[in-house]
């Protein structure tokens, strides 16, 4: 006769229960469904007031590119035409210009800025209006300075053509 072993095979053993303390409460975690939208808390950052500021006007043939620094240099915000859905010839008009500082001071609004001085640089067709536009939407431009790089005689022309 042969004889049967009464001991259960080891993968049909249960697993021992874990030991636990009174103060261990185990918690399932809920994997997120496929496609669901996962929502991250963020924390909003603690914005520095800066009543004075630098704006830099950008303006070339093709585009009016403008940013605001604190007094330090430190960006606080940038706009271009480019960027408020101009395209093409549109994007060196002074409106596009105009348009571009509107919406760069929505977007800094929080900063508190009431006072700029205005560093321009270029020959576009944003020029004045840019100047313009800060003090429409209400800011006081306290100084304007023009960096416009000009050549004191500059690069060696390329030699003559010979046909």
């Amino acid at each position: 006769m042969t004889e049967q072993s009464t001991q259960p095979t080891p993968a049909t053993t249960p697993a021992p229960a874990p030991v636990m303390s009174m103060d261990e409460v185990v918690v399932p975690v809920k994997a997120p469904v496929a496609g669901a939208k996962v929502e991250r808390v963020k924390k909003k950052k603690a914005v520095k007031q800066v009543p004075r500021g630098n704006a830099y006007i950008q303006a070339t043939y093709n585009n009016t590119l403008i940013s605001i620094t604190d007094p330090n240099g430190a960006v606080l915000g940038w706009s271009s035409a480019g960027a408020n859905g101009f395209k093409g010839p549109k994007k060196a008009t002074p409106y596009a210009a105009s348009v571009v500082v509107k919406a760069l001071l929505t977007k800094i609004a929080d900063h508190g800025l009431r006072e700029v001085n205005v560093f321009i640089k270029g020959i576009g067709g944003g020029r004045e209006s840019a100047i313009r536009a800060f003090h429409i939407n209400g800011l006081s431009v306290l100084s304007i300075m023009d960096t416009t790089p000009i050549p004191h005689n500059g690069c060696r022309p390329p030699k003559r053509r010979r046909v």
